[in-house]
């Protein structure tokens, strides 16, 4: 079998609602085997800016390709607005978001072209959703709605308290006043939310649920690239699910360390200062991994000083040859 062909699909999100776009890969793709990683400790992306987003993707797609996965499914829609084209241009395995499956066929469901869109600040703020439906159909109104107490409340399993269902009501006013007869479920945490939400809105509005939609993508590129996987026999452990620490550490600390050695010839105590580049949550993270990272290695030192600096990233350096 070809080897490719045998490799997981990488899936992540914010947290758990890229879940329900796993779930529809899992019906329509049943052969297929998944890494889902949720970023747990970072959710709600929806408040974070748009260079924030890309960073904390960058990572996360790094993490997969160690998982040699063929393909990558963005399960976030704020992800797949902010971050999924520059995320495109640096890697070489096909990546698909949930935005544009999602938009294209509420732009094929809405009767009255009235949309209403439901998301994260970013997601609505984008406008990604109604540039798309509108290269669908110029005269469709989109509609959009920031709801940004739904991701908390999900990540909480508050999916039926009569807070959530107050604040539901808050949020669905303002659209239903416009006489939408579509809904986008713009986030992949909503789906949770459907139930509830269905009842709120009535059976005159359809709700769209873009992780279905992502799952149909998904096979089509799959089978537009020979990827789809070929055998038919049934794995043990055909999925595995990571999430991030509950500290993330996703900031750069530039310590100054001071090595400790005694002069040969006068056995008079020497320092000699070196500066070390960690990764952590925060200036604590940053010492206690040092020293982790130092107890093994015999040598006495001195940490002189740990700062934080601006650096977004760091690249691996290896000879491509």
């Amino acid at each position: 079998m070809n080897q490719r062909k045998d490799a997981p699909i990488g899936v992540f999100d914010s947290g758990v609602g890229g879940l329900t776009v796993a779930r529809e890969i899992m019906r329509n793709l049943p052969h297929e085997r998944i890494v889902y990683f949720g970023d747990t400790a970072r959710v709600p992306y929806g408040s974070k800016s748009k260079e924030t987003v890309i960073r904390y993707s960058r990572q996360i797609v790094r993490f997969l390709q160690t998982q040699n996965v063929k393909a990558i499914v963005v399960a976030c829609n704020t992800a797949s607005a902010l971050a999924l084209e520059t995320i495109r241009e640096e890697i070489d395995i096909p990546i698909i978001g949930v935005v544009k499956p999602g938009a294209k066929v509420a732009a094929l469901t809405t009767r009255n072209k009235k949309i209403g869109l439901i998301g994260t600040r970013a997601t609505v703020k984008s406008c990604l959703y109604k540039t798309i439906i509108q290269k669908e159909d110029p005269q469709i109104q989109v509609i959009g709605q920031a709801c940004p107490l739904f991701v908390p409340l999900v990540e909480e399993g508050w999916l039926k308290d009569p807070v959530t269902i107050e604040i539901a009501k808050r949020y669905l006013d303002p659209l239903l006043c416009q006489d939408i007869d579509t809904l986008i479920l713009g986030c992949t945490h909503y789906p949770l939310l459907r139930s509830m939400l269905k009842t709120l809105v009535g059976e005159q509005v359809t709700l769209v649920n873009p992780a279905y939609e992502t799952a149909k993508e998904l096979e089509r590129l799959l089978k537009r690239e020979h990827l789809e996987h070929e055998g038919e026999e049934e794995e043990e452990f055909p999925y595995r699910f990571f999430v991030s620490d509950e500290e993330a550490a996703d900031r750069w600390f530039k310590c100054r360390l001071f090595f400790i050695t005694l002069d040969e010839k006068s056995g008079a105590e020497k320092k000699t200062a070196s500066f070390v580049l960690v990764q952590a949550a925060d200036l604590r993270d940053a010492v206690r991994k040092l020293d982790e990272g130092m107890k093994d290695t015999m040598a006495d030192y001195q940490i002189g000083a740990v700062t934080e600096t601006a650096i977004v990233d760091v690249y691996p350096y290896g000879s491509t040859a």
